[in-house]
């Protein structure tokens, strides 16, 4: 019996990449010896991207879409593609094509070897020098303050096993870190490198504003790094207050009868009052993620299937 892959594939206001990717990845899967589905999440798109890929769904019952709400944001939609994807392997990767789909038959040959997750990692990235450099800060900083040890440059064109995919649907938190969450499910993973393309239309959404937010978000969900850091710099400013004093004590006892100013006790009492605020910040921060936790409420809501059998 010849094996399912599933090619689970977030997408929004992708209107211009839906059919070229269509094409190339039809090219290269109807030359391999496996079945296959396409299973695209809609993550809110207001532009005709819904209507391209339902067009498309019409005739080819091999192509399934999830069209959200509202927008969601990119780790619940492809927790809803994991979650209707039927294969055996399921490779998760964008439509904009700059993980070229001719790479998908070396992607299935490593994961027949019995690894339970290949990353693909970029040969080289093909995008602006600004993305690229933001990207290295983003991924530096991420694995410098959580400590996940994710591989370097590391594309999003990746496949895992069914039994993977399995145990990926078991983690329900609503502050999602997919990278994360696939560290912290198998140790059993490879890498292989890929040449990555320009991409074929349009602009990337994932900007440095993004990128930084969701650093900070696997930061704060994979790490107890800011509560321990508030800690430290208090207790170093508890400290320096303490020597502070101590030194203005024996100067005015010891060595010179001044006046104490003003200016530097309202200076003192602003900084303290800024740091007291920071710390809260942090604090604030992880109940706000406790408290979005403990509600419980859906990762995302479902407006239509299509081609999708429950």
């Amino acid at each position: 019996m010849r094996k399912l892959l599933s090619l689970v594939v977030p997408v929004y206001y992708e209107q211009e990449v839906i059919l070229q990717f269509l094409s190339e990845t039809k090219t290269v899967l109807d030359q391999l010896d496996i079945d296959y589905e396409y299973v695209f999440v809609d993550d809110g798109s207001k532009d005709k991207t819904v209507e391209i890929i339902s067009e498309q769904a019409k005739s080819n019952p091999k192509i399934k879409l999830v069209v959200f709400s509202y927008n969601h944001g990119k780790a619940a939609a492809v927790t809803a593609a994991i979650a209707n994807a039927k294969g055996d392997y399921l490779l998760y990767m964008d439509p904009d094509l700059q993980d070229p789909p001719i790479e998908i038959p070396r992607f299935l040959e490593e994961i027949e070897k019995g690894y339970d997750l290949v990353w693909g990692i970029r040969s080289e990235k093909k995008d602006t020098f600004l993305n690229t450099l933001f990207s290295k800060i983003f991924w530096g900083s991420l694995n410098k303050f959580t400590g996940l040890d994710i591989p370097k440059g590391i594309a999003v064109m990746r496949i895992f096993n069914r039994s993977f995919a399995d145990e990926f649907l078991k983690y329900n938190e609503a502050n999602r870190f997919i990278e994360g969450i696939f560290i912290n499910i198998s140790k059993n993973w490879k890498t292989i490198e890929i040449s990555q393309r320009e991409r074929f239309a349009g602009k990337t959404k994932f900007n440095f504003r993004k990128k930084m937010q969701l650093a900070f978000d696997a930061i704060f969900d994979f790490s107890e790094l800011p509560l321990k850091m508030a800690v430290r710099i208090g207790v170093v400013i508890s400290i320096l207050g303490f020597i502070a004093l101590f030194v203005l004590l024996f100067l005015k006892f010891f060595i010179i009868d001044f006046e104490s100013g003003w200016p530097s006790i309202i200076a003192s009492i602003i900084t303290g009052f800024g740091l007291q605020l920071f710390f809260l910040g942090i604090v604030s921060l992880y109940v706000g993620r406790i408290y979005k936790e403990v509600k419980r409420r859906p990762n995302y809501s479902i407006r239509n299937k299509i081609n999708i059998n429950e």
